[in-house]
Order: structure tokens, then sequence, then C-alpha cells
């Protein structure tokens, strides 16, 4: 993806030695794509176009370069009360169920959570019944990630530093709110959004990142009831960790932390690795720093 252009691109991965080259570019229809995902079948790429206030899909041809866009959708609603931050339509995610089914997304600008059916034939998108679910006003919903084992999804909240569990009705692909709990300690009265969300392989643990409270919060789910209770915080030991990756076998947490207006600091711009503790899902920092430019999303290679 092209942050500041309306673009995706493709590129192919040289087995041998790991490089890279490019392939092609295509319109995703919208400025500043800030996720991409690829549905089942591997023929579309869906793109959430947080400038825009748009989903754009694009197809990818058999050789692996990208085809025309087969779809663009704008999102509908009132923006939320923060004048600055929800000005507009700011869809942050796009993310299918585990069935495949349904793409789920998350309006940063409308505080709603929009779900769509794509048509695998022809890469058209269809809005759901019903086709969102409202927020709490102010929210700021981002990021969204389903339970690997039963019906329920996750939310974090950027601007209201918190996650919201939702029941997920797999055969209608609606959201039902069952839970809010905040993403920082009580005790903590500094400012903070809230950026990336993760459920652990296992199902029994949420993750979320906090910037500002610049941590992992680490829930831990209720098998019955999906809900979440707060197990503790690991301070990220840098600034702004706006996203964060499980390793494949989920031993592994690496934190990306990303100058966002800290730059006058020194502990930013790099990656921090927990080993996770497989019984209780807390997280150890490993000592290890990667220092890098401004890390945004880590995706792990299958090989």
């Amino acid at each position: 993806m092209h942050a500041d252009l309306d673009e995706v691109s493709a590129y192919a991965i040289d087995k041998q030695n790991g490089h890279i080259a490019a392939l092609n570019r295509q319109s995703c229809g919208g400025k500043n794509p800030v996720h991409l995902s690829i549905d089942p079948t591997g023929r579309w790429i869906v793109t959430a176009n947080y400038g825009a206030g748009s989903v754009g899909v694009v197809s990818i041809e058999k050789d692996g370069t990208l085809g025309p866009r087969s779809d663009l959708v704008s999102l509908p609603g009132e923006p939320g009360p923060d004048r600055k931050q929800q000005a507009s339509s700011h869809p942050h995610n796009a993310v299918f169920d585990p069935s495949g089914r349904f793409i789920a997304v998350p309006d940063k600008g409308l505080d709603r959570v929009f779900v769509f059916r794509l048509d695998a034939g022809t890469g058209k998108l269809t809005a759901n019944d019903p086709p969102f679910v409202t927020t709490r006003a102010g929210a700021g919903p981002r990021h969204i990630a389903f339970h690997p084992l039963i019906p329920l999804a996750y939310v974090v909240n950027e601007l209201g530093s918190s996650v919201t569990t939702y029941r997920f009705d797999a055969q209608r692909g609606s959201l039902l709110p069952v839970q809010i709990v905040p993403s920082i300690p009580a005790s903590y009265t500094g400012n903070n959004t809230g950026a990336e969300i993760a459920v652990a392989p296992s199902g029994r643990v949420v993750y979320a990142s906090n910037r500002g409270y610049d941590s992992i919060a680490i829930f831990a789910v209720d098998r019955r009831s999906g809900t979440l209770t707060p197990l503790g915080w690991a301070p990220t030991q840098a600034k702004s960790p706006r996203f964060f990756g499980l390793d494949p076998a989920a031993r592994t947490l690496y934190a990306a932390n990303a100058d966002e207006g800290f730059s006058d600091q020194q502990n930013t711009d790099n990656i921090v690795p927990f080993t996770i503790n497989q019984s209780n899902g807390m997280l150890t920092p490993t000592g290890q720093v990667i220092k890098t430019s401004s890390p945004c999303t880590i995706v792990f290679a299958r090989v």
C-alpha cells in the first residue's frame, strides 16, 4: 500500500534468497489506504481507505499481478464528536471473519463497525443486513480481531482507549456489543490512544496496544461469556506501539514502536520482542531491541 497515494502494489518473492521484485501497481480508489486483506480464494484484495472514507476491492491475477479495481464503496454516517479526529469517515481496518464470508470494517470517524459480504466471483461488495453496529460516541473504533474458536470479536477503540467485546452471529454477520473495558489502568491519568488488537491462537488471551501509556494490555478471556479481565500491562520500552504481531508459533510478540510525534525521544522507531508465557499469556521482554525506521506492520511469511 502507498499511504499518501491511492495505490496498492504487488511484488514477487524469490524463494531462494528472499529478495523481492516489484510487479505492478493498481489504484484502490481512495487516498491513504491503511490496511488490506486478501480474501480466502486469493483473488481479491480489500483495502480500507482511511483518507477517502471508502473500501476498495482490487483483483489479483493468476500471475500475481494486480488487475483493475472491481468495486469501491463509500461509508455513510454522521461524524463522531471529536471534531479533529472524526471530521469524516476514517475506515482503519478490513478483516475477514474466520469463515471468510464477511468483512468487518471499523470506522474511527463515524463510530461504526461496518460489515460487508464479498462476491468471490465478481469482486463486488454488498452491505450486510444489518450493515453496521454503532459504537459508544467518540470511541473511534480502529482495529478488530475475531476469536479463533468461538463466535466473538474484539475491537480496540483508538479514541476511547478501550476494548469492546462483541458476540458475532456467524450466520447473519451481525455484531452485538456485550462489554467495554478500558485498555489502560485506572491509575493512569495521561493522554492515550489505542492502536492494535490480537487474539492468541489458543483463544485464552487478548492483547491490545496503548500509545501514551506505551504498553501492551493483556486480557484473559472468559471461556463461557468471552468477556475480558485485565491481567496486566507490559511496557513496550519505547514510544507509541502502533502495531504488534505474534509469530506463527505464538511464542513471541513483536511490538512495533513508531515515531508518531515523539521525534525528540531516542527510544522510538524500533521493534521490541517479548516472550509469551504459554500458560497465562504474560509477556517478558527478551532484551533485544531492533532499530528500524517507523515500523508500521509486521507480516510473517510462510516458508
